[in-house]
């Protein structure tokens, strides 16, 4: 019967050693963790260049988010006050679901206005969920004129959130009390 309790020998050195025995070769360049790759010194040079928000600067990409997110919420909210009844998928949206939808487009609206890290976050997912029902509905587009409104959806939303990205690093996040 063989030994349960070989241990396995080490061949040489122990890992670290190794690493210290050639970074000590003159000339040797160091390990690759101590260099930042290309991505992350192309992500320094940008945050390098990025300023906070002045206490009353609102970017454009901010005020059409605001703008976009009351005009929706409000439109909802009046649809539904209105007794319109809206089909979603074949069935009517539940009045529930309608008012639930349109307060938060206003709370997003107000937290955008008053630049909220959260409030953008939250714009940005569901701007990037709506993204991706325009680029669905081209899918099933069988005119010219739902594919334009497809196209129109996806350009249009896209390109505000890549706006919103740069406008939400320049938000600075929030310092929390046990920090």
């Amino acid at each position: 019967m063989g030994q349960r309790s070989r241990k396995r020998g080490r061949r040489d050195k122990p890992p670290a050693a190794r690493t210290a025995a050639r970074t000590a070769v003159a000339g040797a360049p160091p390990p690759a963790a101590a260099r930042p790759s290309r991505s992350e010194q192309r992500n320094a040079a940008v945050r390098e260049t990025l300023t906070p928000l002045e206490p009353d600067e609102r970017p454009w990409a901010l005020v059409v988010g605001a703008l976009l997110a009351a005009l929706s919420g409000g439109v909802q909210l009046a649809l539904w006050i209105f007794g319109v009844k809206l089909k979603v998928a074949g069935t009517h949206a539940q009045a529930g679901s309608t008012i639930a939808f349109g307060l938060l487009m206003f709370v997003c609206a107000i937290g955008m206005w008053f630049r909220k890290y959260w409030a953008v976050l939250g714009f940005m997912a569901i701007l990037a969920i709506t993204v991706c029902f325009f680029a669905l509905a081209l899918i099933k587009a069988s005119s010219v004129l739902g594919f334009a409104i497809g196209f129109a959806g996806v350009g249009i939303g896209g390109f505000l959130f890549y706006k919103l990205v740069r406008t939400l690093s320049r938000i600075q996040m929030p310092e929390y009390p046990g920090r």
